[in-house]
């Protein structure tokens, strides 16, 4: 058994025993010690997830800027760019129109129990949402400072100060040689560490299945059942869809893909964290025949353009929200809704609940009761493992296909 397959097991085994430990705290103690246990016992993934964290600014920045200096010129950066963003745009709106279509046709909005509301969750996101603004979008998206950008993991402001600088890199010539050399040598040191960090991720998974199941139980489904099975249901289209495409352009090779990617999906799955898996998955899809300058440069924009599972349940939970307070929304509300997504999701970090942050914005610009957020977040971390999961499918599939259609997928 190779070293991917042992990491896959043990992450496996880790799963089911975070679950038969957080079931036996959650039946046989009181609400007090299931909540001090599932807060000390969290820490095994916070260490994890911070490990992961450490290394990804300093990942993205090397390999974006040796990815656009290997690309050669402004032309091809703008092509190979150009074919990624076409990829993003299309994935985004179909995994939208999935979510509309899904809510509309199942209505599960009626199902959700009014008395089941997370008020504490919910204190816990409103700290950190920002109503959406022209002026905080581009705050965002412009870092002020690049330091700062590293320091906070602003992906999407480092992916926009790397573009910016691997670009004046390549414009200069040879001159830079020995400075992109020395951010390759870097890069390949950072992907070294990734099999360090890798060994802590089935504690990690450990952590965070035993930390949900000991606070909230199995029982949750009791109550959230069809909301959850519509969702998934909406999930497995999704799949279909991507995995069809995948499957039309990478022919026979998308077995392979998903083999190699499975250990990083099932981190992801368990942790609820796309950011966990981002220097695992670059190593992966190198692995798999990706050109390294392909993988540097798109990878990291999928991470902030292309969220596919995130944005299918943006527009899900906030139609199901309208529907539970007996709200009518209009199809011209939805396509508006639809297309504020579009813009207001980009650059959300792929961090557990993120995508949540951007329901409560926009429920608060349709005057849909943001408090409504609460009525889902019981269910949200079993939604979240499923949609997370899916953001990796789809930046995996990006990242191949544009290498496919670059020419620079190798057996």
């Amino acid at each position: 058994m190779n070293k991917g397959n042992r990491l896959t097991l043990y992450i496996i085994l880790s799963m089911i025993l975070g679950i038969l430990v957080g079931y036996f705290i959650f039946t046989s103690t009181g609400p007090g010690f299931q909540k001090s246990f599932s807060n000390n016992i969290k820490i095994l993934s916070t260490i994890f997830i911070r490990l992961v964290q450490m290394i990804i600014a300093p990942l993205v920045f090397t390999t974006l800027v040796v990815g656009i200096a290997k690309l050669g010129d402004l032309k091809t950066v703008g092509r190979v760019g150009g074919k990624a963003i076409l990829w993003f745009i299309t994935a985004s709106l179909a995994s939208l129109l999935i979510g509309l279509a899904l809510v509309n046709y199942f209505k599960p909005g009626q199902y959700i129990d009014l008395s089941q509301k997370d008020v504490e969750g919910l204190t816990d996101l409103v700290t950190k949402q920002k109503s959406f603004s022209l002026q905080n979008f581009v705050e965002h998206v412009i870092p002020k400072s690049f330091v700062e950008a590293m320091a906070n993991n602003e992906i999407l402001q480092l992916v926009v100060f790397s573009i910016f600088f691997g670009v004046a890199a390549a414009a200069i010539g040879d001159y830079t040689k020995p400075l992109i050399k020395a951010l390759d040598v870097a890069s390949h040191v950072i992907l070294k560490m990734v099999n360090y960090v890798m060994n802590f991720a089935p504690i990690g998974v450990f952590g965070a299945i035993a930390a949900v199941v000991a606070s909230k139980g199995l029982g949750i489904f009791v109550f959230y059942l069809k909301y959850f099975s519509f969702f998934l249901i909406g999930i497995a289209i999704l799949w279909i869809l991507l995995l069809t495409v995948g499957t039309i352009i990478l022919k026979g090779r998308i077995r392979e893909l998903l083999r190699r990617i499975g250990s990083p999906l099932l981190i992801a799955f368990s942790t609820t964290s796309s950011e966990a898996v981002f220097p695992k998955l670059t190593e992966e899809l190198e692995r798999f025949g990706c050109r390294d300058k392909i993988v540097a440069f798109v990878l990291p924009l999928g991470y902030s353009f292309n969220l596919d599972g995130s944005m299918m349940y943006m527009t899900f939970a906030s139609l199901a929200i309208a529907q539970a307070y007996g709200m009518h929304m209009p199809i011209e509300t939805q396509l508006m809704m639809l297309l504020v997504l579009m813009l207001t999701s980009k650059g959300i970090a792929g961090v557990p609940r993120a995508s949540l942050v951007v329901v409560l914005a926009t429920c608060s610009m349709f005057n849909i009761p943001p408090e409504g957020v609460a009525l889902i977040l019981p269910i949200d971390h079993f939604c979240d493992m499923f949609r997370t999961a899916t953001n990796v499918v789809g930046n995996a599939l990006a990242t191949s296909v544009v290498s496919k259609w670059e020419g620079e997928l190798t057996e």
